[in-house]
């Protein structure tokens, strides 16, 4: 039967012309994996990471506005150890209220779009 399989990718939007920051906070901060955009893309500019399965794409939006209720929502290995590497590194981690017996976490990017950090499913 046909059927959704998964995500593919994630987009958020930053002001047109961040993109140096973007790398900086979600390659650099978080230390997700900046893979390449396929060639006919480029033009637009923008950056595309890595995480799992899937992709979390980043583009610059004219007229910007932060998204502070959609968000990427990251499942965090160690959650306490990378909440505490995030604050070392000047994020404000805010801790919320958990799902599942799982712990979460809201920070936001430079732009002030909301980022989710959910701890991973303990096996």
């Amino acid at each position: 039967m046909p059927h959704i399989a998964g995500i593919d990718h994630v987009q958020v939007a930053i002001p047109p012309g961040s993109d140096e920051a973007a790398r900086a906070f979600y390659g650099g901060v978080l230390g997700l994996t900046e893979i390449p955009k396929p060639a006919p893309l480029n033009a637009s500019g923008g950056l595309w990471f890595q995480t799992g399965a899937s992709q979390l794409h980043i583009g610059g939006e004219a007229g910007f506005v932060p998204a502070r209720k959609a968000h990427p929502a990251f499942v965090i290995a160690d959650f306490e150890a990378y909440c505490a590497l995030l604050r070392e590194r000047g994020v404000e981690v805010r801790e919320e209220v958990g799902v599942y017996g799982r712990r979460r976490a809201g920070i936001e990017d430079p732009f002030g779009n909301r980022v989710e950090l959910i701890e991973a499913a303990r096996g």
